[in-house]
């Protein structure tokens, strides 16, 4: 069919990408709709489960009375929940806000060196006393309601772990539009993945797991979000979606902030496969198919774009390749456009721009990666008017 090697690579790039975006989420829906797991009988009525919500916080002073006292108004039986702040050598008044709150519920450990949050959630996860650990960021707020939410799925042996949702809230420009639209997306997939099975992983800011399927993980863990779900399910328990429990945080307000929390995520992905080596051998994971389709070959999409646009310009002397070429050209010349300051605030043109900002940041990630340069500890990225954001996932 295809007579030249250029001819081939630009069909396998090209179906890369599209499955990427396109048939994979297809292909789940009609995979959800054939194989949804049905609810059995309800199960006997039973006391919540105890819940220890692991939060780390660094120089996170100004909103941490506010994170806590949001925790503990979510209406969640008082005898049955604690909350574990681990500050990570945080050199404002987080520790001393936390304790402001006055609760014997919310317990507070003061770490003088600064180490990352995977050191100091083995510390929180070491001294829990629930029977499933929440964990939760200080940037977010949860509605009411959401730790009840998350509590219920395990009333099903086969839960292990259990993922929130994440609401963004909007932020003008392109960078929130892109990003508004991209996440939706991506709750489309895990929602549709829990259905069949399990998720890929959990959202960061809301998720939870049971406590006895919960290990140490290394202290350079980027994603603790992916890896420690995704042991849940190599142990044979299920991750599953649970959209009314809810997290509500801010969309990017610039593209360095985008850029910087999309390079540190996938970052993260590329030590996970390398340390993980299983996750990707369907000999040893179950949910294979869907990390291959959800996380791996994401991290082969500017190596795609490079071919598409290489053997384009090979091929440029047939119609059909000039025209794809030309067809690129325009989608670059839109994200070029979108990232300039100036009144435009097309979602046509956010998407473009979202896209190539999401390739980019992998180029950078791996490199990051295997040069070691990707630290553990988080910066802050500096927020309009001068307040600081801790860098999210």
């Amino acid at each position: 069919m295809f007579s030249t090697w250029p001819e081939i690579l630009f069909w396998a790039a090209a179906l890369i990408l599209f499955y990427q975006y396109a048939g994979y989420p297809v292909l789940l829906a009609a995979w959800g709709a054939l194989r949804q797991r049905r609810p059995g009988a309800p199960p006997p009525p039973a006391p919540p489960p105890t819940l220890s919500v692991l939060l780390v916080a660094l120089d996170e002073g100004p909103r941490m009375e506010g994170r806590v006292r949001n925790l503990l108004s979510l209406g969640y039986p008082a005898d049955r929940l604690e909350i574990l702040v681990g500050s990570d050598g945080s050199r404002d008044d987080t520790m001393h806000r936390a304790l402001a709150v006055g609760d014997p519920r919310v317990r507070v450990f003061a770490f003088p060196q600064r180490r990352g949050k995977p050191a100091v959630l083995n510390d929180l996860m070491r001294w829990a006393r629930g029977s499933i650990l929440v964990f939760a960021d200080a940037r977010q707020r949860f509605e009411p309601g959401s730790l009840h939410a998350l509590a219920g799925p395990f009333s099903d042996p086969e839960v292990g772990g259990v993922s929130g949702e994440l609401v963004l809230d909007h932020a003008d420009g392109a960078v929130g539009d892109g990003v508004g639209l991209y996440w939706k997306i991506e709750t489309f997939i895990r929602k549709t993945e829990s259905l069949v099975d399990s998720c890929i992983g959990a959202t960061g800011a809301i998720y939870a797991v049971r406590r006895d399927l919960v290990e140490p993980i290394p202290e350079d863990t980027l994603l603790d979000d992916v890896l420690i779900p995704m042991r849940a399910a190599r142990r044979g328990y299920r991750v599953v979606l649970q959209p009314q429990a809810r997290a509500h945080d801010r969309a990017a307000r610039s593209p360095r902030e985008e850029f910087s929390r999309k390079v540190r995520t996938i970052a993260g992905n590329f030590q996970l496969f390398a340390r993980e080596p299983w996750m990707l051998d369907p000999r040893r994971n179950r949910l294979w198919l869907q990390t291959w389709s959800h996380k791996a070959l994401r991290l082969a999409g500017p190596a795609c774009l490079a071919a598409l646009a290489s053997t384009s310009v090979a091929l440029a002397w047939h119609p059909f390749y000039r025209a794809a070429l030309a067809a690129q050209a325009l989608l670059a010349a839109c994200a070029l456009l979108a990232s300039l300051r100036t009144s435009v605030r097309s979602r046509i043109l956010a998407v473009p721009y979202v896209l190539f900002l999401l390739h980019w940041a992998t180029v950078v990630a791996f490199f990051r990666f295997v040069t070691g340069r990707q630290r553990v500890t988080w910066e802050r990225a500096a927020a309009p008017g001068g307040a600081g954001l801790s860098q999210g996932r």
